[in-house]
Order: structure tokens, then C-alpha cells, then sequence
């Protein structure tokens, strides 16, 4: 069987819908062979016509077919509104906004779907109408919308119970969650006051090494003063010293100077350098001798 895509009650007011229209189709159809009809029975009397008489009978006919055919387009087209003024005035009721594609009217592929779909449903010979499909007339706008509301009710009563079960789950979870939370406060107290307790210490320890460091700074601050000032007292005593030494020396070259002057003055050291030149003669002289 071929399907619409639409849920049973729908699908079933569809095939309403198209059982009136197929009854409304058969009407118009019935009017255009009465129309034929007519012409046979009034017309057709003669055996031979001429030209401009068939001419004439053409005419009538079509002008008949034409009217009867305008007004039964007019009169679905009219029908199709009402169908439609029906299903956005139960949708106002509910605040909802339908839409339609005009440009789907004429999709051959869904057309060709709704006539398969129209002929599984009126011309299968085994298939047994429901009783929604025999109802004469489309459901009350009234009655429509106390069917959706108790199936709305229906749901939201589903939904509040799913809703409770949920909220009891979240409940249990909440509670556990608590306790958790209660445990997790106690144990963060607990390792607040540990740090709190470490941090003491350790402020404590921080402030000693502080202290120690302050100290050991003004030490070394005086050594490094006090080994400033031996060093420039030592720098001032090396220049002095350097100055006596150098002082010192000229003095003892003066006193040497003055002590070989006065040395060379004296007898001894004449008569030391008069034996002394004498035995360097004496030297050349063996020398001389000593090379002959």
C-alpha cells in the first residue's frame, strides 16, 4: 500500500478528503455526458447536417461544457480554501503557524505518488474501509481540538512522570553529591589548618634565615670596610717605605762613594796599589820570559 508519510489519523482524513473529491469528480463528469446527451437527444434528429449547423451545435455544446466545467474548477477551488481555512483555524487554536509550497502542486514525482496512493485505497478489491474512512464528513473544528488537546494532556502527563522520576534521581544525586561535598569541606578544613600550621613554621623558618642572612650581610659589609681600609693603610705604608728604601739607597751610594773616596786616600790602600802594580809588572815580565 502506498503511504503519504503522515500518521494514521491523518492519513485518514486524507483518504476522506479524496473519497469527496473522486464523488465530485464523478458529478462533473456526469454533467459533461449529460451535456453530450442532451445535444443527441435535441439535435441529433437528422440524418444529414450541414456545415454551419454542425458549426452550430459545437458552439452550444462547448459554451455548456465550458460553464459547467469553469464552475465545478471554481467550486473545488472554493472547496480547497474552506479545507484550508479548517486546518489553520484549529492551528490559531494551538498558536501554531502552518506553511504551504504552491510549487509542490505541481511535483510530477508526488503526484504520481498521491495517485498510486489513490489507487491502492478505492481500488483494491480486499481492502475493507475503516470506520474513519466511511465517515461522511470531515471531524468538527470543536472536536478536533478536544481530541489533540487530550493527547497533548496525555503526553504532558507522560512527560511530568518522566519528569518526577528524573527529578527523584537528581534528588538521590543531589543528597550524595552533598555528603561528598560536606566530606570534601571537612577534608579541606583539615588540610587548611596543616598548611596553616606549615606556614607558620615556615614563615617562622624564613624569618630566622632572614635574620642570619641580615647578619652575616653586616659582617661581611664590616670585614669588607675594615680589609678597604688596612688595604689603603697598607698601600699608604708600601709608598712610604718604598720612598725610605729609595732614600736609603741614595745614601748608602753617597756613603760608598764617600767611603772608597776616603778608602783610596788612605796609606794603606797607596801602598796596596803600589804592590799591586808592581807584581803586575812582574806578572808581564815572566810572561815575556815564559813565551821566549
Amino acid at each position: 500500500q502506498a503511504e503519504l508519510g503522515l500518521n494514521e489519523h491523518h492519513q485518514n482524513e486524507v483518504i476522506n478528503y479524496m473519497r469527496f473529491a473522486r464523488f465530485k469528480r464523478g458529478l462533473c463528469l456526469k454533467t459533461v455526458d449529460s451535456c453530450f446527451q442532451d445535444l443527441k437527444d435535441s439535435r441529433l434528429v437528422e440524418e444529414t447536417f450541414t456545415v454551419d449547423e454542425v458549426i452550430d451545435m459545437l458552439d452550444g455544446l462547448r459554451t455548456v461544457v465550458h460553464s459547467e466545467v469553469e464552475s465545478e474548477l471554481i467550486n473545488t477551488t472554493y472547496t480547497n480554501v474552506l479545507l484550508l481555512r479548517q486546518l489553520f483555524s484549529q492551528a490559531e487554536k494551538w498558536y501554531l503557524k502552518l506553511q504551504t509550497d504552491v510549487s509542490e502542486l505541481e511535483n510530477r514525482e508526488l503526484l504520481e505518488q498521491v495517485a498510486e496512493f489513490e489507487k491502492s485505497e478505492f481500488t483494491s478489491s480486499n481492502k475493507k474501509p475503516s470506520a474513519d474512512l466511511i465517515k461522511p464528513k470531515l471531524a468538527p473544528l470543536n472536536e478536533g481540538g478536544s481530541e489533540l488537546l487530550n493527547k497533548t494532556v496525555a503526553c504532558l502527563q507522560e512527560e511530568n512522570e518522566k519528569l518526577k522520576t528524573r527529578l527523584k534521581t537528581i534528588e538521590t544525586q543531589a543528597t550524595a553529591a552533598l555528603d561528598e561535598k560536606s566530606k570534601l569541606e571537612k577534608s579541606l578544613k583539615d588540610l587548611q589548618m596543616i598548611q596553616g600550621d606549615q606556614k607558620t613554621n615556615a614563615n617562622q623558618d624564613i624569618t630566622e634565615l632572614e635574620n642570619k642572612v641580615a647578619a652575616l650581610k653586616c659582617q661581611f659589609e664590616k670585614t669588607l670596610n675594615d680589609s678597604t681600609a688596612n688595604q689603603k693603610f697598607l698601600e699608604e705604608n708600601l709608598v712610604t717605605t718604598k720612598h725610605d728604601l729609595l732614600k736609603l739607597q741614595d745614601q748608602l751610594s753617597t756613603a760608598e762613594k764617600e767611603l772608597e773616596k776616603k778608602f783610596q786616600q788612605t796609606s794603606a790602600y797607596r801602598n796596596m796599589k803600589e804592590i799591586l802594580t808592581k807584581k803586575n809588572e812582574q806578572i808581564k815580565d815572566l810572561r815575556k820570559k815564559l813565551s821566549k
